[in-house]
């Protein structure tokens, strides 16, 4: 049995989680924010939709599955996520390398 997709917010998603702001081939990545628990598609949706500040998720927190692959639904944890060499640890579907210049505004990088 499948275990559902989680719903993902965002402007104007696709199937995959692309949205207005981030719509390449490669954007397939949704976060869980640690703020509100809910997936968004960017941060920018988030600031738009969510009407709070995003709360980083501490190093101590990255085992929790917080990263949706658009194209097949699975989650990742953050370690997972970050060591994915931008690639679904589970379809192999190429994430966004471009990504890891905004891991600051999700992850403490400190």
């Amino acid at each position: 049995m499948s275990v559902p997709r989680p719903q993902v917010n965002g402007i104007a998603l696709d199937p995959q989680t692309r949205c207005a702001h981030y719509n390449k081939p490669v954007d397939i990545v949704a976060i869980q924010m640690k703020c509100c628990g809910e997936f968004y598609a960017c941060k920018e949706c988030h600031d738009a939709l969510a009407g709070h500040p995003i709360q980083l998720w501490p190093q101590r927190e990255w085992d929790r599955p917080a990263v949706l692959c658009g194209a097949c639904g699975s989650t990742m944890s953050i370690n997972q996520y970050l060591r994915s060499s931008n690639r679904c640890p589970d379809c192999a579907a190429a994430f966004n390398p471009r990504c890891r210049n905004h891991y600051r505004f999700y992850f403490d990088m400190s």
